[in-house]
């Protein structure tokens, strides 16, 4: 299969006092509102952290167990995350957001009411002379051949049309309930590292480094926080969730780190 090769984005450039930041996987509004309001204020201790060092803020999805976006309606709660963000956006500071299988149904609330950059598919970005991959991560790699047949439909303008014709009482409850059954069927799965012989993530990003070099594949998706490095100095990541590990990445103009936050 042949990559197709990305528009390279240009960011700001990091230094030690100016890094940019990865987070990923919050699932807010799982597994019920008191433990998410919990995941939610120890993010937003988080971002107040690194509101004054931070050159460029990226969310690689599945911020939300499940997010729609009506013509007049979006989910209520999460509003204090919500207007964090935008505070930040509004100081200029650049925040980019990748959609994951959990909140694909973006459409332009982010954008328009908050200032903040939607991502569909994977992008290439470029900082200090590095390049960067990032992705959600979902449907990319081999195998999982179900997976990417639905999510296809899932993101089909019909689909999307069709799940909107629904009360948003009636299409939000769906969409959770489904959303539980999900998570009680995979159990941890998503945790596990498979080994880097095995893991969609890790050959896809070895696939893409047979045609174009990648100085870091930085994901989602798979909340097992791990930094593994590829051949050709490239490194894979993934930056694991804010459930259980609370990890982050940051990339100072030198270096890529994983680390945990502890507050």
């Amino acid at each position: 299969m042949t990559q197709e090769s990305l528009h390279t984005i240009k960011l700001n450039d990091a230094r030690p006092d100016r890094q940019i930041y990865f987070l990923s996987d919050f699932h807010l509004g799982a597994p019920d509102y008191k433990s998410s309001l919990i995941r939610e204020k120890k993010i937003l201790r988080f971002l107040d952290f690194i509101e004054d060092k931070v050159a460029e803020l990226f969310i690689l999805g599945d911020m939300f167990d499940f997010w729609y976006e009506y013509k007049k309606v979006v989910p209520k709660n999460y509003v204090r995350l919500l207007g964090k963000l935008a505070s930040m956006a509004d100081q200029g500071i650049p925040i980019h957001f990748f959609v994951g299988n959990h909140d694909m149904w973006m459409k332009d609330y982010f954008e328009k009411e908050l200032g903040i950059r939607v991502y569909f598919q994977q992008q290439s970005f470029s900082a200090n002379d590095k390049r960067f991959y990032i992705a959600h991560g979902d449907g990319l790699g081999p195998g999982d051949k179900g997976y990417k047949f639905l999510k296809k439909v899932f993101r089909s303008p019909l689909c999307n049309w069709l799940f909107g014709k629904l009360h948003p009482d009636v299409g939000i409850g769906l969409a959770n309930y489904f959303s539980r059954k999900s998570r009680a069927k995979t159990g941890s799965a998503d945790g596990l590292w498979m080994g880097a012989e095995s893991e969609w993530l890790v050959l896809h990003s070895k696939e893409v480094l047979t045609q174009e070099h990648f100085d870091y594949f930085i994901y989602g998706h798979r909340h097992y926080p791990i930094l593994e490095s590829l051949e050709k100095d490239s490194q894979y990541i993934n930056l694991g969730d804010w459930i259980t590990h609370f990890t982050y990445g940051s990339f100072d103009g030198v270096q890529m780190k994983l680390q945990k936050w502890e507050q």
